[in-house]
């Protein structure tokens, strides 16, 4: 193949292989179809079947999920108080996607007619840690923004924990709320079908998040349903945590147990209904 040149310059042939790989290149997004608004209301209904089809799997998950925040709850309230746990537990909305990953390749084995099991979640997971780990950086970072946020709300609207009431929690959550919400939102928009597509799909994690939030934007009706779908399965839970007792705090992780499977369940089948991810090579390591 010969390139043309300006007038006094030679000429230079490109060989053939580059023209065939531009043609082949993979786009820089994945294309996503227009949802129905109520369509996420399916998705847990293909959830619920997951999670029946594989309760021992879905609940092992969900109890690990439970025993790490056990631990991590302790550490708070040991080196920290009650505020520092709120600030916790209301973070843990940020990374709770990455703890689901294990989730997707359990909808993800049932959908190829796989018998569902936890060790080829493991093999799914390492081989997507490179991807995995480079979202888990980027949700580290935000959540430590978000944990400082959450101190500096603490600071300048205290509440009198001497005589609490919910006239004293009402501006500190509403503050709190408010700014915790706008990191909801940014990760909610890169998470919501990325991490499906890097255990699908062999893409990378940049062309991954991008197709989460051009899928987002281009259905926000369909997508606040969704999140609020999500909201009402964990805000139980939460308001529990306000009881500021270790019942409620019992409460919030039994909830999340069975909450957090479903969500990662329904999440994988919001991907499916969503993106066309077919330009990727499709993951074949669970045929293993």
């Amino acid at each position: 193949m010969t390139t043309d040149a300006p007038a006094g310059e030679p000429r230079v042939d490109m060989p053939a292989t580059a023209a065939v790989d531009d043609a082949n290149a993979l786009p820089f997004v994945a294309p996503c179809r227009t949802l129905g608004t109520w369509e996420p209301i399916g998705w847990l209904g293909h959830a619920w079947d997951d999670f029946k089809a594989a309760p021992r799997q879905s609940l092992t998950y969900g109890a690990v999920v439970v025993l790490l925040s056990w631990v991590l709850a302790y550490i708070a309230v040991r080196f920290g108080g009650y505020f520092e746990l709120l600030a916790l537990v209301s973070g843990f909305i940020l990374v709770a996607p990455l703890l689901a990953v294990g989730t997707y390749s359990i909808s993800e084995q049932i959908e190829r007619g796989l018998q569902p099991s936890l060790r080829r979640c493991f093999v799914e997971e390492r081989r997507a840690f490179g991807s995995l780990m480079v979202f888990a950086l980027v949700l580290m970072i935000v959540f430590l923004v978000w944990w400082r946020a959450a101190s500096a709300v603490h600071i300048f609207f205290p509440v009198d924990m001497t005589t609490p009431d919910w006239t004293d929690y009402l501006q500190f959550l509403g503050i709190g709320s408010a700014v915790g919400s706008i990191f909801a939102v940014i990760v909610f928009a890169a998470a919501a079908f990325s991490l499906p597509m890097l255990m699908d799909r062999e893409a990378d994690s940049i062309t991954a998040v991008v197709t989460s939030i051009n899928a987002v934007l281009r259905n926000k009706p369909a997508m606040a349903v969704w999140a609020a779908l999500i909201v009402l399965a964990v805000a139980p839970g939460f308001a529990l945590l306000l009881l500021g007792n270790g019942t409620g705090f019992a409460l919030v992780m039994a909830l999340l147990g069975i909450t957090l499977p479903l969500i990662g369940h329904a999440t994988w089948h919001a991907y499916r209904a969503t993106i066309d991810a077919s330009a990727w090579p499709r993951n074949e390591h669970l045929d293993q």
